[in-house]
């Protein structure tokens, strides 16, 4: 059985980027990080992760949508989802998509940490 402690990061923010690659590093995790919705949905090896942590604003795309074109694609790789936009449509909308976790940036790396770890002791 392969080793799925990889998360899979997208956000357009390379700040952002970075900033989650050291966090998860330091919690034992790796990351395959990924700027744009393009970026991540011409990658074809989501078995390889134990969960995507997804933002829902994307230049290029919502990450709403990302997570349908997952699930139509009979992926079933478990989706956090983050936002610095909160709002109850953008909540529920993300809820309603089957996602393990909703994250309100700034969060904590508690709050983070917690459902990736729910997601790869699922996988």
């Amino acid at each position: 059985m392969q080793d799925r402690s990889a998360v899979f990061v997208v956000d357009d923010d390379p700040g952002i980027l970075i900033s989650l690659r050291r966090l998860l590093r330091a919690n034992g995790y790796e990351s395959l990080l990924f700027s744009s919705a393009k970026e991540f949905e011409e990658h074809d090896h989501f078995e390889d992760a134990c969960c995507v942590l997804l933002d829902i604003n994307l230049k290029d795309g919502s990450g709403i949508e990302l997570r349908y074109g997952l699930t139509a694609a009979g992926s079933a790789v478990p989706v956090i989802f983050m936002t610095g936009n909160d709002s109850p449509a953008v909540r529920d909308a993300a809820l309603e998509s089957g996602c393990l976790a909703y994250l309100t940036k700034p969060f904590s790396a508690k709050s983070l940490i917690e459902p990736i770890e729910r997601a790869c002791a699922r996988r």
